[in-house]
């Protein structure tokens, strides 16, 4: 019987366009419930998908600082998350959540709306 190796899932190397890096992001700001370290390390995934050292550059860090920043252990300043987010070439929303019947209500007021008259 053949012996059996397992090595360490990195999702980094399963990061190769700039689509599944932002669905990976989205989705981990679905799973964070609020955890900024587990989307600081999120980010850094998609730096070293990408290449770390591309990324500082673009983001204008060091390779080190920018590891430091995205390692989990620091909480790095918002410009710093919008430097990097901007080097990844990705962009953040706001999104309010979907009210259900909200959309049937406004499309009520719409079609109650007096009509004007005529002059």
């Amino acid at each position: 019987m053949g012996r059996t190796t397992t090595t360490r899932f990195d999702i980094a190397e399963h990061l190769r366009t700039p689509e599944e890096m932002a669905a990976y992001l989205e989705a981990c700001f679905e799973e964070a419930q609020g955890d900024a370290t587990f989307i600081t390390k999120a980010l850094g995934d998609i730096a070293r998908a990408k290449g770390m050292a591309q990324v500082a550059r673009d983001a204008g860090l060091s390779r080190e600082s920018l590891y430091k920043a995205l390692s989990g252990e620091r909480s790095p300043g918002f410009d710093t998350i919008l430097r990097v987010v901007g080097a990844l070439g990705l962009k953040l929303h706001a999104q309010a959540p979907q009210k259900p019947g909200l959309r049937r209500s406004i499309t009520r007021t719409r079609a109650r709306a007096p009509k004007p008259r005529a002059a």
